[in-house]
């Protein structure tokens, strides 16, 4: 049993340390209209990382009408396929609940001029 619990806990620090990495790269990644990572504007709604490491990344934009609806889903993608670790990307663009400006971090809204 403690072989289990050891190669469960070992499991849980690697995929922890894994959404790490994550959460790093989709902070390289700025919105085209506004000067903040797609993170710390709330873009991001949901990381999930199967046991294949295979990271499924629920997103949104700041308008259904951005300009970038298109092929900004890719560039997420690509971007956490290079995190070491990760076997592959899924994105997928979500409008609910739809974005606004409360979902941004408080050091985005500092940067800003929000707060």
């Amino acid at each position: 049993m403690n072989e289990q619990t050891t190669s469960t806990n070992d499991r849980s620090n690697t995929q922890s340390d894994l959404t790490e990495r994550v959460v790093d790269a989709l902070k390289t990644i700025y919105d085209p209209e506004i000067p903040v990572n797609i993170y710390d504007l709330g873009l991001i709604y949901n990381i999930t990382i199967n046991d294949e490491c295979v990271v499924t990344i629920d997103m949104t934009l700041t308008a259904p009408g951005c300009p970038v609806a298109q092929t900004f889903p890719g560039v997420v993608e690509n971007a956490v396929k290079t995190v070491d670790g990760v076997r592959d990307s899924i994105v997928e663009l979500v409008w609910d609940p739809p974005w606004d400006q409360d979902m941004m971090s408080e050091e985005a809204k500092l940067e800003l001029g929000l707060l």
